[in-house]
């Protein structure tokens, strides 16, 4: 848990952009619970850190969800924020993720196409027909890496950035992640939702250097504890 930014985990920092680890269950940005979150953290560190005076910029690049870890670069510039946006919207920004489902999908990988629409009074998302107005086309991709104890890990390539999009498309063809209770009730078991972000590739904002990030989950937590998630690493191969 990151308490201050003396538990902040640095994996690169440069004049123009921070990567940094998130841990489950701290937010990305501020929410209205006003629990400490990622970038009021990562401002501090820079403040104190370069002996900042007044606001310190920080871009808020791409989010993930509370009680999801895993990988997130910031922007130190507006100009670097600016880039990131654009390679985000262009597809030239690959975020992959691991997740534990409970049960085996038929299909050892799939692409998935849903439409989604939000319910901003509980904050949950639901699979409906592409004519329901506010309607929003969801696209993701998995593959089934191992299946141990009816859990299975995934790797899993969004398409597109909708809200909850892995946890109600997974949920959708009746494998729900494991710990999202949310979304899959009594069948997603108790516990620490299992999706995490071990990968982001993009290309850095200054340099054009490609850069690419990998991440392993918690090792000691149940259930990446059941999985072999260091060598599922090793043989991903990125998609860009």
């Amino acid at each position: 848990m990151v308490n201050s930014m003396e538990d902040l985990i640095i994996l690169h920092e440069d004049n123009h952009i921070i990567v940094v680890l998130k841990p489950q269950n701290v937010p990305s940005c501020e929410d209205e619970s006003k629990d400490l979150d990622m970038l009021t953290i990562i401002k501090e560190y820079i403040k104190v850190t370069y002996n900042k005076t007044g606001n310190v910029y920080l871009g808020l690049v791409h989010r993930l969800d509370r009680p999801t870890g895993g990988v997130m670069v910031f922007a130190k510039s507006s100009k670097a924020a600016s880039r990131l946006s654009e390679q985000l919207r262009d597809g030239d920004f690959e975020k992959r993720y691991f997740a534990v489902l409970v049960g085996t999908p038929k299909e050892e990988k799939a692409t998935l196409t849903h439409y989604m629409k939000k319910n901003a009074v509980n904050n949950m998302v639901y699979v409906c027909p592409p004519s329901v107005q506010g309607a929003k086309f969801a696209e993701l991709e998995y593959n089934v890496l191992e299946s141990v104890n009816d859990l299975s890990l995934v790797d899993v390539r969004l398409h597109t950035g909708r809200s909850h999009q892995i946890r109600v498309q997974m949920n959708a063809i009746g494998t729900p992640v494991y710990g999202d209770m949310r979304y899959g009730g009594e069948k997603a078991k108790k516990g620490y939702l299992a999706l995490w972000a071990y990968y982001l590739s993009f290309t850095h904002p200054v340099s054009k250097e490609r850069m690419v990030f990998r991440v392993q989950p918690p090792k000691d937590n149940t259930p990446w504890n059941q999985f072999d998630t260091e060598r599922s690493i090793k043989i991903i191969k990125p998609s860009i």
